[in-house]
C-alpha cells in the first residue's frame, strides 16, 4: 500500500474515533442514571409490594376474627330473645300461680270460718246442747245417730281444712320454684347482656384496626403506583437514549462506509495513472460457537391429615369426674374447676381431663361428636340449650355451671328445652 492509501485509511479511522466521543459520554450518563433510577424504584416497588401482601394478610386473618365474633354475637342475640321469651312465661306462671295461691289461701280461710261457726255451734254450748239433742230425740237409738252425725260433720271438717292447707302449700311450694327459676333466668339475662357489650367492644375494636390497615393499604397502593410510573419515566429514558445511541453508530458507520469509498475512488484513479501495480487480497473465516442452558424442575408436594374424636373413654368416670366440682364457683369466660368456669368452659375443662379437646363456646359445642335423641341419652354425652351446655349424668339429671347465683350444680336435665344432644364419648 502507498502513502497516499494509508493517509486516507488512517483519515476514515480518525473520523471514527472523532464521531463516538462526542456521542458515548453524554448518552451513557444519561442512560446509567436511568438504570440505577429504575433499578432503585423496582427495589422500592417490591418492598411496597412485599407491604401491601403483608397488609392484606392482617386484613384477612383479622375479617376472619371479625366474622367470628359477628357469628358469636348473632348467636348471643338469638338466645337474649329466647331468654327473654322463656322470661315472659315465667312471668305469667308466676301471675297464675300466684292468683291460684290467693284463691287456695282465701278458700282455706273460708272453710276455717265455716268450721268454726259450726264448731262454736255445736259444742262451746256444752252440756245444754246434749241435753237438747238428748230431750229432742224420740229414743236413745235417735240420739246416739245425732250425736254421731255432730262427730262427722266435725271430722268432715277437719280433713277438708286439712286438704285445703296442703294444697295451698304445694300451691306456694311452685310459686317459690317459679321465683327460683324466673331469678336464675333473670341472672344469666344480666350475664348475656355483659356479653353483648363486650363482644361489641371487641369488634368496634377490630372494624377501627381494620380501617387503620385501609388507610395503610392506600397510602402503600399509592406509592406502589408512584414507583411504577417511575419505572415507566426510566424506561422511556433508556429506550430514548439506546435510539439515539443506534442513530449514532448507523451515522458513524455512514460516514466511515463514505469515507472508505472516498478512498477507493482515489485510489482508482491514482491507478488509472500509474498503471496497474500488483495487489493482493486475503480472506479470513470466522467461526462461531453456541451455546445451550438447561433448567431443572422439582415436584411439589403436600399433605394433610383431619383428626377426629377418638375415645373408649367411660361415660360414668366423665360424670363422676364432673361432680367433683359441684359447689365450686360459675365464672364467665372461666375454665378453672376449682377457681369458677361458665358453662362451656366447664364442659371443656373435664373432657380435657380425658385427652378430649372441645371448644370454650356453647354454639360451637352443638356441633360436636355426633346428635342423638334425648330419649337415647347416656351418661357423658352433652345436654345443648340455647346458649348453655350441660354433661348428662343419667336418670334425667345433668351436672353443670348453671349460673353465678348457684355455681356448679346438678338439676333437671328438663329445666329448660333441650336443642341438641351430642355424643362426643
Amino acid at each position: 500500500m502507498n502513502k497516499k492509501k494509508i493517509r486516507q485509511a488512517f483519515t476514515v479511522i480518525l473520523a471514527l474515533v472523532l464521531m463516538f466521543p462526542h456521542i458515548q459520554p453524554v448518552g451513557a450518563s444519561t442512560m446509567s442514571k436511568a438504570k440505577d433510577a429504575k433499578e432503585k424504584a423496582e427495589a422500592d416497588l417490591n418492598e411496597t409490594k412485599r407491604q401491601i401482601e403483608a397488609i392484606e394478610q392482617q386484613q384477612s386473618a383479622l375479617q376472619g376474627e371479625i366474622d367470628e365474633k359477628d357469628a358469636e354475637l348473632v348467636n348471643l342475640l338469638v338466645n337474649i330473645d329466647i331468654l327473654e321469651g322463656e322470661l315472659n312465661d315465667k312471668n305469667l306462671q308466676l301471675e297464675q300461680v300466684t292468683a291460684d295461691l290467693a284463691v287456695a289461701q282465701q278458700t282455706e280461710a273460708e272453710q276455717y270460718a265455716s268450721m268454726k261457726k259450726r264448731i262454736q255451734f255445736m259444742y262451746e254450748r256444752g252440756d245444754t246442747a246434749m241435753i237438747e239433742a238428748l230431750l229432742g230425740s224420740s229414743d236413745m237409738s235417735d240420739f246416739l245417730n245425732r250425736v254421731e252425725y255432730v262427730s262427722d260433720v266435725y271430722q268432715y271438717d277437719r280433713n277438708l281444712l286439712t286438704q285445703y292447707r296442703q294444697t295451698v302449700q304445694q300451691v306456694a311450694d311452685l310459686k317459690s320454684a317459679v321465683e327460683t327459676e324466673k331469678a336464675e333466668l333473670e341472672v344469666m339475662q344480666e350475664e348475656y347482656a355483659l356479653q353483648q357489650d363486650s363482644l361489641e367492644n371487641v369488634l368496634a375494636q377490630k372494624r377501627a384496626q381494620m380501617g387503620d390497615y385501609d388507610n395503610q393499604l392506600v397510602t402503600a397502593q399509592a406509592a406502589a403506583n408512584e414507583f411504577k410510573e417511575l419505572i415507566a419515566a426510566q424506561n422511556q429514558i433508556i429506550q430514548e437514549e439506546e435510539r439515539r445511541q443506534r442513530e449514532a453508530e448507523a451515522a458513524a458507520a455512514a460516514a466511515a462506509a463514505e469515507a472508505a469509498a472516498r478512498a477507493n475512488a482515489n485510489a482508482s484513479v491514482e491507478n488509472g495513472n500509474t498503471g496497474n501495480r500488483n495487489t493482493g487480497n486475503g480472506s479470513a473465516e470466522n467461526g462461531g460457537a453456541g451455546n445451550s442452558d438447561g433448567g431443572q424442575s422439582a415436584p411439589a408436594s403436600g399433605g394433610g391429615s383431619n383428626p377426629g374424636y377418638a375415645t373408649n373413654v367411660d361415660g360414668g368416670s366423665v360424670v363422676s369426674y364432673a361432680c367433683q366440682f359441684v359447689g365450686n364457683p360459675y365464672v364467665w369466660g372461666g375454665t378453672s374447676l376449682t377457681n369458677g368456669a361458665d358453662c362451656s368452659g366447664f364442659v371443656m375443662s373435664v373432657f380435657a381431663h380425658f385427652g378430649i379437646n372441645l371448644p370454650h363456646s356453647s354454639a360451637a359445642l352443638q356441633g360436636c361428636g355426633k346428635a342423638v335423641s334425648y330419649a337415647n341419652a347416656q351418661p357423658g354425652d352433652l345436654i345443648c340449650y340455647s346458649g348453655h351446655v350441660a354433661i348428662y349424668m343419667g336418670g334425667g339429671q345433668i351436672v353443670h355451671a348453671q349460673s353465678t347465683a348457684v355455681g356448679i350444680t346438678t338439676s333437671s336435665a328438663t329445666y329448660r328445652t333441650i336443642v341438641a344432644v351430642r355424643r362426643v364419648l
